[in-house]
Parts: C-alpha cells; sequence; structure tokens
C-alpha cells in the first residue's frame, strides 16, 4: 500500500470503519513490537508496553490532523511508553542465576534473522548498552534500515535534528566499544579470561568499562585482523523482527477493534483476506498474524517454519512503493556489460519532451562532443559545497542557475539487490541533464583479476539492480539547474549514496575530455543540445509527494 493507500485508511479508521482500524494495526504492529523489543532488550515487560502503545494510537487516533504523519506519530507514542515505563520501573535485585534463561532480543535477532559475522556482533552488542543508547539505537537502527527518517528520530526522541546527530554520534561510540568487547569476548586471550572468572556473564556498564580498558591495552584482543564495516552499512536492509510464536495484541477495549470481536460466518471472508495479505513477500514478517474473537491478534506461525531472509515490513512496503525492480540481476560476464539499446524517442523543441532510457555505452576512446555552456550565476545547495546523502529520505535542495554535480557510491559488497532510483521533486523552473563522466559507467570493469567485477558488483558479491527501462548512470553525472530542485535520495534494496557537488561548466568539461590516456576506463559523454529539447532527468516532478520514492520513470514534465 503507498501512501496515500494508507492515508485513506487511517481516514477511515478515524471515522469509525473497524475493517481499516485492524488493517492499520496489523500494518504498523511489526514496527513498534520492533522499537520497543530493541529498546528494551526483550524484557518481560515488552508485550505490556507494547499494548499499552497501540491501545493509546487506537484510543488517540481521531487526535491526528495529518494522516501523513502517522508514522512519527506512532513512534512517538511507543517512545513516550518505553520511557513511562522506565520511570515506573523499580530497580530489582541483581539475580546471579538470571544468565542462560529465555533469549533476549539480541539473540532472537541474530537467530531469526539468521545474521552472521559482524552484523551478528552488532546484534550482541546491544546487550552492553545503556537503557537510554538502547532506547536511541530502537530507532537509530530502523533509520539505517530505511523503516524511519532522520525527522522521525529527532521527534521521537523530542529532540532537534542537530541534538539527534551528536546523540546519535555518541550512542555509536559506545556501540562501537561494546562490539570491540563482543569480539573480545569470542577470542582466547589469557588475561580477558583471567578478568572475566569474576563476571557473572550478564553485561553492564561496570563491566563494559573494564574490558574496554583492558582491550585498549591489550595486543591480543586489540588485533583486529578483519576489517571493521561501519555499523550503519551492516544494518541497512535487515528485515524487521517477525512477531514471536504466540505473541498477543487485545485492542478489546472500549469496542475499538474490528469484526474480530463478532466472528462469524459473515466475517470469513475478511479473516481469509487478512490472511491472504500476511502471506504476500511484501508482508512476510509478519506471516502467521491473524485476529481471533476478543480483538486480538495471535502469531500463530509454528516454531520450526523457517525464519523469513529478507523481508520487507509491511510498515516499509505501506509507506514506500519503489518502481519496479528486476528481481534477480542476470549481468554477463563480459568484461563490459551494456544493455541493448532503446529506441530514440521523438524529439521536440518542448522543454521535457525527451524521456531518458536505457543507452549503449560509447566506445572508451571516442571524444565526447562540444558541451554547450549555459548561463551560469552559481547553485546553492542547503547541504553545502558537499552534499553525502546514505539513507533513504536523505535530501538536498539547490537553487540557483549553473551545473550541479552528482556522484554515485555503490557499495554491493554490503547489500546487493534492486536500486530504488533517486528522484527529483519540487522543480521549479528547468532542469536539465548534460553530462557523464567520472572516467566510467558504473557496469564498467573494476577489477584485472575477476572479469564479472563492475561498479554495480560482481558474480560473487551480487550485483545492484537498475528498474527496468532505468538509463545506466556513470560515476559523475552533471545537470543543468535554472531555478530549484530537491533531489532525495530512496535507498532501499542496495547499498548506496550520492554526494551533491554545486559545479560548474569548467569542471563538467574537464572531466568528460579526461579520457583513457590518463588512466582512466573512457571519455565521458555529452548529452545537451544546448535546446530545451536535451534530456531531463529521470524521475522528475514539479510536484512535492510526501513519499519521494512514488515519483514515476517518466521523465516528461509540464513547460515552465
Amino acid at each position: 500500500m503507498d501512501t496515500r493507500q494508507w492515508r485513506d485508511t487511517i481516514a477511515a479508521a478515524q471515522d469509525g470503519d473497524r475493517r481499516a482500524l485492524d488493517e492499520l494495526v496489523e500494518g504498523w504492529l511489526p514496527l513498534v513490537y520492533n522499537i520497543v523489543g530493541r529498546a528494551l532488550n526483550g524484557h518481560a515487560d515488552v508485550d505490556d508496553v507494547v499494548q499499552e502503545t497501540m491501545l493509546r494510537a487506537v484510543d488517540n487516533l481521531g487526535s491526528l490532523r495529518d494522516p501523513d504523519s502517522f508514522r512519527s506519530w506512532l513512534v512517538a507514542i511507543a517512545m513516550r511508553q518505553i520511557r513511562d515505563r522506565a520511570r515506573r520501573r523499580t530497580p530489582a535485585p541483581l539475580d546471579e542465576s538470571a544468565t542462560g534463561g529465555a533469549a533476549d532480543f539480541a539473540e532472537l535477532t541474530v537467530l531469526r534473522l539468521q545474521l552472521e559475522g559482524q552484523r551478528r556482533e552488532v546484534a550482541e552488542a546491544v546487550r552492553w548498552l545503556d537503557d537510554e543508547d538502547r532506547q536511541l539505537l530502537s530507532l537509530w537502527w530502523l533509520e539505517v534500515a530505511g523503516e524511519l527518517t532522520r525527522r522521525e528520530l529527532a521527534a521521537a526522541v523530542g529532540i532537534s535534528r542537530q541534538h539527534a546527530a551528536v546523540r546519535v554520534q555518541r550512542m555509536k561510540e559506545r556501540l562501537e566499544t561494546s562490539r570491540g568487547i563482543v569480539r573480545a569476548l569470542d577470542g582466547a586471550c589469557p588475561g580477558l579470561r583471567e578478568l572475566t572468572a569474576r563476571w557473572n556473564g550478564r553485561p553492564d556498564s561496570v563491566w563494559r568499562k573494564r574490558l574496554a580498558r583492558h582491550i585498549r591495552g591489550c595486543g591480543y584482543c586489540g588485533d583486529t585482523r578483519e576489517s571493521v564495516v561501519p555499523p550503519e552499512r551492516l544494518l541497512v536492509g535487515i528485515a524487521l523482527m517477525p512477531l514471536p510464536v504466540g505473541f498477543t495484541l487485545s485492542l478489546a477495549l472500549g469496542g475499538k477493534t474490528a469484526a474480530a470481536a463478532t466472528v462469524t460466518v459473515a466475517s470469513v471472508s475478511w479473516s481469509a483476506k487478512v490472511m491472504s495479505a500476511l502471506t504476500q513477500p511484501v508482508v512476510a514478517a509478519t506471516a502467521g498474524a491473524t485476529i481471533v474473537a476478543g480483538g486480538a491478534y495471535v502469531v500463530t506461525q509454528t516454531p520450526d517454519a523457517p525464519p523469513p531472509r529478507a523481508a520487507v515490513s509491511p510498515t516499509a512496503a505501506s509507506t514506500h512503493r519503489p518502481p519496479p525492480v528486476v528481481d534477480t540481476p542476470s549481468v554477463s560476464p563480459s568484461p563490459s556489460p551494456s544493455p541493448p539499446p532503446s529506441v530514440t524517442p521523438t524529439r521536440t523543441a518542448r522543454y521535457g519532451s525527451v524521456v531518458d532510457a536505457v543507452d549503449r555505452a560509447p566506445d572508451p576512446d571516442t571524444p565526447p562532443a562540444a558541451l554547450p555552456h549555459r548561463p551560469e550565476t552559481g547553485v546553492t545547495s542547503t547541504g553545502g559545497a558537499h552534499a553525502v546523502m546514505n539513507h533513504r529520505g536523505d535530501s538536498d535542495t539547490l537553487t540557483g542557475k549553473g551545473y550541479v554535480l552528482v556522484r554515485w557510491q555503490i557499495s554491493p559488497q554490503y547489500r546487493a539487490g534492486g536500486l530504488v532510483m533517486p528522484s527529483w521533486t519540487g522543480l521549479r523552473g528547468e532542469l536539465f541533464h548534460v553530462a557523464s563522466g567520472g572516467g566510467r559507467r558504473m557496469d564498467d570493469p573494476v577489477s584485472a583479476t575477476d572479469s564479472t567485477a563492475t561498479g554495480m558488483g560482481s558474480a560473487t558479491i551480487g550485483y545492484t539492480v537498475l528498474p527496468a527501462g532505468t538509463q545506466q548512470m556513470w560515476q559523475n553525472e552533471y545537470f543543468y539547474l535554472d531555478g530549484s530542485v530537491t533531489l532525495t535520495v530512496n535507498e532501499r534494496g542496495a547499498d548506496y549514496g550520492l554526494s551533491v557537488f554545486p559545479s560548474s561548466w569548467d569542471a563538467a568539461e574537464k572531466d568528460i575530455t579526461t579520457g583513457p590516456d590518463q588512466g582512466v576506463k573512457r571519455y565521458g559523454l555529452v548529452r545537451d543540445t544546448g535546446k530545451d529539447d536535451t534530456p531531463v532527468p529521470q524521475y522528475l516532478t514539479r510536484s512535492t509527494p510526501a513519499d519521494a520514492a512514488t515519483v514515476a520513470q517518466e521523465s516528461r514534465v509540464s513547460a515552465p
């Protein structure tokens, strides 16, 4: 369901449609469960806090004025319940026998999502964080996984985005310390074994500091033979934790639940509809949840059913519908795989009439055509002289008259898969795609020893796959702007980032004319005709949609 469909569902639920309310609860329950579960690390109070959060959301749904803010509103309610629970809780006496009991949320995350290597290390390091850091990490984890935006994270914590950046950085530093502890405890340092002989096995801040001091001064524990991947690179794309078997959520209070409270023969079709939706891949993370008499949501998935490996959460699918992508990459092992040429569209003098499409790479030794020099007075950027955007929802607004460089940074070694293209929204004026450079296309070879390796991946690690019909990017893409526009990253299935630089004609011309004789793969490509029939970017619109990822792949905008 896209944003508009959620908006309609929320409005229907506010008007008393119990079926819509059930749909809303079923779709957003996994997000709340993951926030609360990770913040409390699987404490016995998790179910109660989730229950209270959803009850408050249902009771106060009528007070929500803007349906587009539903996600941030719901997350803020969850965080308030977590903090209220912390204030009400009385410190329990230390139970030395508590270790070895039921699996905590970190262990469940490792087991049920089948995490390995450094991803497992990050999940287990969460145990070593204090309550406040775990609460923040429960949101930041979802931010880098593409489920929340930084704006929503800050709003949920009740601080500014600038303060949130500081808080997140400090939490990440403590998380890195905790990762070092997890790594060291997996080792065989004699000194560490002697130090931990008095440890009861329960992570806490006192032992975190003791072990961290040992690791800093120990050549054995501090010897990292494997390069340490930043946690945000490890967490992107990890699915929401599925609801546990037997999890029950009762919302019968005040008769606010749906037809589940009065299950009859007539309601069988509704139950079938719910079960049908739950078995679709897009909501596989909650497979097994069903509605029973009394308004309760119960997870009925059998314990020995295989855990979901790459399921996408229903909340993510509800707020983000990417263009169609190819599920399985099919890449030729030839040194320079290039897609077949497309039919050349009819060109007219009307602005925005040219649609970018898949194109063939030019011969590497063919110099580009002359790049027309359009008037330039300079472009300002809300991200500064060098904006780096890595997470879904990151954006940069550009204003002025001049050239802009967008540099692609694809990292298939961390997460290959279907790439969701960035989009240009809120265009005022004109925007043209004038040239491609950087010395290579992203599907050019990058390895002298692996003929399958390109900037999009390799046969070993997998490939980043473009939506059908999308033009293959070059390392550097140049655009000419006369007006203002916002560029938004819609990263979802594959790991990529964009660096955005206000640039100039001189810089663009120098880049594209730097050929193979200077050690790069190929000359650049000039797309600018100097007229209004120069291509406009794909995924461009003059509107400002609530979800930038819904911009259609049309490259047709009305005349300015």
